[in-house]
């Protein structure tokens, strides 16, 4: 089973991937409808891929984070979660997932990233 490895500490911001994948997906330049995003909590950046959606309790023990309801903002929980995050598709609100661009599995997002941040492998 394919997985892309992100390593926070050698993302640098650029958000190719973002662009990438929306342009991959949708023919637009449109990082909202991007099944990628990058975060930043301080000096700290990281790409977040959109996974399968499960309830997941959030790791601050505050409040539980589940599909349509609010939360705090928090996006650890979501980095954390070993489901990863729910993104929706701003145009119909459905909730998206990495497709990894295709069977074979061809990741744009892995091929774009300049600084190495992420890598396909194989599980």
């Amino acid at each position: 089973m394919p997985k892309i490895l992100i390593d926070k500490d050698k993302c640098s911001a650029c958000r190719c991937c973002e662009v990438v994948c929306s342009l991959w997906h949708t023919g637009t330049v449109n990082p909202q409808r991007s099944r990628i995003r990058v975060f930043r909590e301080d000096n700290l950046f990281f790409p977040l891929i959109a996974g399968p959606y499960t309830d997941v309790e959030c790791t601050s023990k505050t409040n539980v984070v589940t599909h349509g309801k609010e939360h705090d903002g928090c996006i650890f929980c979501r980095a954390s979660c070993p489901a990863k995050p729910i993104f929706k598709e701003p145009v119909v609100d459905i909730p998206l997932k990495c497709d990894f661009c295709g069977e074979p599995p061809d990741p744009q997002c892995v091929k774009v990233c300049p600084s190495g941040a992420l890598t396909l492998v194989e599980e």
